[in-house]
């Protein structure tokens, strides 16, 4: 059980970590035995995100971590938002956090004003999601560290649940990571920690629902995994007015740098917040020139391909 590999981890951490580190059998326990074991308890969730364990790159992590994280966010800890575990192997203590990535914010901020960025943002996102947080507890977390990357995981803690290794109550552990998966997928269909006059600009609306699902399409069409998936299953032509990038502009590249984008043509109004799925490959995409993408937001009906070519005049229709 989950519950139960983590209560180890947090037990046994500060002992292992003063082995070597290459070839670690505890080291491939937690990276392996624990990380598998995470992805059971999504099997029931509408969910799909991936799941990491780790307990440093090379050498042993102050903090180790498991976490759960959003392709159309993130893949890693290291930017984005995300749900993770956060062990402390001092006092044994497991913290339960939707938290952010440090890195690119400090190679942007610098570490000291980093850490006030990633404050700020974490109460942003609480705020965001307030029938979630409300559950949670959102003082500040303590990894038992003053290294860099443990401080910007304290900066950058929203809200979430302490356990303790030595007393872990199963009922409330894995109805709590239940909570904490819907209040991340909740803010992500909420805009994340991007400002609403942000979101607003972009969308060209002043309603709230309809510029966050528009947010939503567009992270959607901007993913790269999404795009990779949708370039192999669909030709590389605009569906709008025919243009073949191999053709008209002689491009012989990688598919996935074609001079196409993938457009995700479910209506914006039928992108309901909390949905199971989001998008299915390819039924809800379509491949379009940039000036074509450009052109089908413009319309009221994002999905209507028809439309879009009654509007074409120029060479390629």
């Amino acid at each position: 059980m989950l519950h139960q590999m983590l209560a180890r981890l947090a037990r046994e951490y500060a002992h292992a970590r003063v082995k070597p580190f290459a070839e670690s059998e505890f080291g491939n326990f937690v990276r392996h035995d624990i990380a598998i074991e995470a992805k059971k308890q999504l099997i029931f969730l509408p969910f799909a995100l991936n799941v990491k364990a780790s307990v440093g790159a090379g050498v042993w992590a102050s903090v180790p971590w498991l976490g759960f994280f959003d392709p159309l966010i993130t893949k890693s800890a290291t930017t984005g938002f995300y749900v993770v575990y956060l062990i402390n192997p001092h006092t044994q203590d497991i913290f339960l956090s939707l938290n952010q990535g440090t890195t690119q914010v400090y190679q942007e901020f610098g570490e000291s004003k980093g850490r006030e960025v990633l404050k700020r943002r974490a109460q942003d996102m609480a705020l965001r999601v307030p029938e979630f947080s409300k559950h949670f507890n959102t003082s500040e977390i303590n990894l038992g560290s003053t290294a860099s990357l443990p401080t910007g995981y304290v900066a950058g803690h929203s809200f979430g649940r302490k356990y303790n290794a030595a007393s872990i109550d199963e009922g409330s552990f894995y109805e709590d990571l239940q909570q904490m998966i819907y209040a991340y997928e909740t803010l992500i269909d909420r805009g994340g920690s991007t400002p609403s006059d942000v979101m607003q600009e972009e969308a060209g609306s002043k309603d709230i629902e309809e510029t966050r699902r528009y947010i939503l399409s567009r992270r959607i069409e901007r993913s790269e995994s999404v795009r990779k998936e949708v370039l192999k299953a669909l030709p590389p032509i605009c569906q709008g007015c025919n243009l073949d990038p191999a053709i008209h502009y002689n491009y012989s590249g990688k598919l996935q740098n074609t001079p196409l984008d993938v457009h995700h043509s479910k209506p914006i109004s039928g992108l309901s917040e909390g949905e199971t799925r989001r998008y299915q490959v390819p039924d809800d995409f379509m491949v379009l020139c940039p000036t074509c993408h450009r052109m089908i937001h413009k319309q009221n009906n994002t999905a209507d391909l028809q439309a879009l070519k009654e509007t074409l005049q120029f060479l390629h229709k």
